[in-house]
């Protein structure tokens, strides 16, 4: 008898039945469905680290803000506001101020020595034309002085419109007279007077 001896002991047959893998193509729809899930968890990690960053942000500006209004004294900011206001609102009344002082320099410089004025008057137009209306009483030595004076009143480039009127004589032979012209407000604009004498 033939003995039959196994002299490996490996055995030479599997155990266990191998199973044939086979090689199903995978599907475009799960490609598409991981790179969707990938990505929604990518930015979902980025927005919850980004709302961190951005609540100490937050947090640090506040304490910037309140470190910067701790520094700013109220009661300092409170006084400067009212003097803002002081200012602006003396500002506007300069700007709106009228000096009547070039019209008497003028009337100075152009007035013969055979006139004089009696009776000085003015008032504002608020219309449109903003002008400086001016009446005027005077005593001339005679219808000539008025005639030359009107002449001298006519050449100003100041004056707008004069006109001697009520033109009377008096026990003296003296002529009495009224005068009314206008100036430009911007002539007497106390603004632009400070600004020449400077």
């Amino acid at each position: 008898m033939e003995q039959n001896f196994q002299t490996s002991f490996i055995p030479k047959k599997p155990i266990v039945k191998e199973r044939a893998v086979s090689s199903r193509p995978v599907s475009l729809l799960l490609i598409i469905s991981l790179f969707i899930l990938f990505t929604v968890l990518l930015v979902s990690g980025g927005l919850y680290f980004y709302k961190g960053i951005t609540v100490k942000n937050i947090a640090k500006m506040e304490g910037d803000l309140n470190l910067a209004q701790k520094r700013f004294e109220p009661a300092r900011i409170a006084e400067l506001k009212v003097l803002d206001r002081r200012l602006k609102a003396s500002s506007e009344i300069l700007a709106n101020h009228v000096s009547i002082t070039p019209i008497f320099k003028l009337l100075e410089e152009i007035t013969m020595k055979t006139v004089r004025f009696t009776d000085f008057s003015y008032s504002l137009e608020v219309d449109k034309t903003s002008k400086v209306a001016i009446k005027m009483s005077g005593i001339a030595v005679g219808y000539r002085s008025i005639a030359l004076q009107s002449d001298l009143f006519a050449k100003n480039k100041n004056m707008i419109d004069p006109i001697f009127s009520n033109l009377t004589l008096d026990s003296n032979a003296n002529v009495l007279f009224d005068l009314d012209f206008s100036v430009d407000s911007n002539f007497v604009n106390y603004k632009q007077t400070i600004g020449a004498n400077i």
